[in-house]
């Protein structure tokens, strides 16, 4: 009896590809550079990241939020979209921190996959990079795990958190927003990152209906429409933070103007919405035409063109607004508070 022996088996034959990467890591590192800000003590590569909290900050309180990009990305994947989900994935978590009345200091991020594709990982990590740029955000390290039979070829999976500080004596809350104040809301760009498995089911049935899918929407491509990254708030809003005394803001994500603006307001109060006080874009008129759904689910479904809301005292209001315009964003006095009584915390109409 002869006993042979076994061929050897290497990680790289269990589908893990350890040189992939390192030369993903390579690419990152230029990339993460550029988002470098004070408090970065170390760059990627260690065991942990290290980050000291800026000492201009007398009594500072840290907010932390974590988030991924949902069912975006299945659209990434069909059409070979990947070097803006990154974007997706920072705002997502930033703009919630900034809601806090937050700077958002730094980012780490999760990237899975089955097998590594260098190509597709680093336009993916580009996005993210540009997400923490765009937002005065380090990318101080993350994770980039290559697990075997866990996902179909050509998917992954992305999640990330971001680390903010406010002080302590300016942390928003939304306890002193009152009737009579002023709801400002900032214009989105596109559907964000919430609804995409409606977004999916309805070009879905536009192409079974045989009619063909609108060759442009607000003037982009129509894939570049659907794919419009989420819009950063930070450095406008943290801008007029700074000048006007802002009561409230809600980062509008899923469950739409209807589920988050009353996360932000006191027990007793309500947001009074006036209808067409801000346009509905072509992209939204299209999804809501073919998905036949009416008003309200629009706007429980979707940021419905809204992707931040303000609320602020009626006299500060008009300030306010020109100081979020002149930083570029595109405002619209959208409604009031007032008195919730019987009815809905938010009403539109």
């Amino acid at each position: 009896m002869t006993s042979s022996t076994p061929t050897p088996l290497s990680y790289k034959d269990a589908g893990v590809d350890i040189d992939a990467g390192d030369a993903l890591v390579d690419r990152i590192k230029p990339l993460a550079k550029k988002t470098l800000r004070e408090g970065v003590l170390a760059g990627i590569g260690g065991f942990g990241a290290l980050f000291e909290v800026p000492k201009r900050y007398k009594e500072p309180v840290l907010v932390s939020g974590t988030d991924g990009v949902g069912t975006k990305l299945k659209l990434a994947f069909e059409w070979n979209m990947h070097d803006t989900v990154g974007i997706d994935l920072v705002a997502m978590s930033v703009n919630d921190v900034l809601v806090q009345g937050a700077e958002p200091l730094f980012f780490l991020d999760y990237f899975a996959c089955g097998k590594l594709d260098v190509d597709t990982a680093a336009a993916v990590v580009g996005g993210i990079a540009r997400g923490c740029e765009l937002s005065g955000c380090a990318l101080i390290g993350g994770e980039t795990a290559e697990m075997p039979g866990m996902y179909p070829a050509g998917e992954y999976d992305l999640a990330g958190f971001a680390v903010g500080a406010v002080e302590k004596s300016k942390i928003l809350t939304g306890q002193n927003v009152k009737p009579g104040d002023v709801v400002l809301g900032l214009a989105s760009a596109g559907v964000h990152s919430n609804g995409f498995s409606l977004v999916r089911k309805v070009i879905e049935r536009a192409q079974q209906g045989g009619a063909d899918l609108p060759a442009t929407l607000d003037g982009k491509p129509f894939r570049e429409a659907v794919m419009e990254p989420t819009h950063l708030y930070v450095k406008p809003v943290l801008e007029a933070l700074g000048k006007h005394p802002i009561k409230a803001l809600a980062h509008i994500t899923g469950g739409g103007l209807l589920e988050n603006i009353p996360r932000v307001l006191p027990e007793g109060t309500a947001a009074h919405l006036k209808k067409g006080s801000w346009p509905q874009t072509e992209l939204f008129a299209w999804l809501q035409k073919v998905a036949g759904i009416d008003d309200i689910e629009m706007n429980r479904t979707f940021n419905n063109g809204i992707g931040m809301v303000v609320v602020i005292d009626a006299a500060e209001a008009a300030a306010c607004a020109a100081t979020l315009r002149a930083a570029g964003e595109k405002v619209h006095e959208i409604g009031v508070i007032a008195e919730r009584g019987e009815g809905a915390a938010v009403v539109v109409g």
